[in-house]
């Protein structure tokens, strides 16, 4: 249930209304908008009297949220949400670059890779320490040594660090990374969900590869049940009939998911075609679809990468990328 209170209420007629709704049994988040401020109700609302609501004073509209998501309802929080790193942020009237290599192969691979793409102008470096690999034989990342590289990264570059956790007992390892990144294999791991949303951690949530909107919204919604709202979505790809492609890039999704969540949301291209030469394109197209970001796949010697070097660009594509980026995001009022 979401109330919209009426434009320069009393605050401590807002804190008691507040706490009497509380004491019905239901959590309440508040939303300062620019005019007025918006309570969202979690919780058993059926317990409460519509009626009696908009005979409130205070009250200028009450509305049953009929979507099984609610904290990342737009309706709960009109305005978008906007994370802030240490010199970058994701969302708002940014058009956001996440960069580096799909995995972390050795320290002189990622440094390299880490100073070409901020001098490009990425906003934060990406690498794999632990991977998840469809065969067991493959390279499966450095592990603990990859997270102490990508430490060491940042303070070389000054760069914000994402990457991905598989699981809960690894928590304790990224206690020096920026953003963790949730694979779409881990989509829906709702354990590991639960404990990210106790972690107040900035959440990188992939869409799963077979999993719908409402399916993306509601795992980000387990997140921000335990009190994490710092999530951005990400759509990565979803599998389709056809193989010529690694994956089916739904940029429809894009604007719905802008519709519906005051969440950000950027884009991969780079796994959701698998195909290096595609990437620049789906970029692009990522701007026009109104996407807060991409996060892409850099290598500077893809031919030997141990993983996914196919779809890696280069630190020179990628500047050239960059250079074009920067034209379409003025297009559409966002600055890189």
């Amino acid at each position: 249930m979401i109330i919209a209170l009426k434009p320069g209420v009393n605050i401590e007629e807002v804190k008691k209304l507040t706490a009497d709704l509380e004491n019905l049994g239901v959590k309440i988040d508040a939303s300062q908008g620019s005019s007025q401020i918006v309570l969202g109700l979690v919780g058993d609302t059926t317990v409460i009297n519509d009626d009696a609501l908009r005979a409130n004073h205070l009250i200028e509209r009450v509305i049953r949220v009929q979507e099984p998501y609610k904290r990342a309802n737009r309706i709960f929080h009109p305005l978008d949400t906007v994370l802030e790193f240490p010199g970058a942020k994701i969302g708002g009237s940014s058009f956001t670059l996440i960069a580096g290599p799909c995995s972390v192969e050795s320290r002189d691979q990622l440094v390299a890779v880490a100073e070409a793409v901020k001098k490009s102008g990425a906003a934060f470096l990406r690498g794999g320490a632990f991977k998840p690999r469809t065969s067991p034989y493959s390279f499966q990342g450095m592990g603990c040594e990859g997270i102490d590289l990508l430490v060491e990264a940042k303070k070389a570059t000054g760069l914000p660090v994402v990457t991905e956790l598989m699981e809960i007992s690894q928590l304790e390892l990224f206690e020096d990374i920026d953003m963790i990144q949730v694979g779409a294999r881990n989509m829906q791991n709702f354990n590991l969900l639960k404990e990210l949303g106790r972690s107040r951690k900035p959440i990188l949530l992939k869409r799963g590869m077979a999993s719908t909107m409402t399916e993306l919204l509601m795992a980000a919604e387990y997140v921000m049940a335990g009190g994490n709202s710092q999530i951005v979505l990400c759509e990565r790809g979803i599998r389709g009939f056809d193989n010529f492609t690694r994956n089916i890039l739904d940029l429809s999704i894009v604007p719905a998911l802008k519709k519906k969540t005051h969440l950000p949301v950027i884009v991969d291209p780079s796994h959701a075609t698998g195909l290096s030469w595609m990437v620049p394109a789906m970029s692009k197209a990522a701007v026009a679809a109104g996407a807060d970001g991409i996060i892409v796949e850099v290598h500077n010697d893809p031919e030997h990468a141990l993983c996914d070097g196919e779809q890696s660009l280069t630190p020179g594509q990628f500047d050239s990328l960059m250079g074009v980026l920067r034209k379409y995001a003025e297009i559409e009022g966002k600055a890189i």
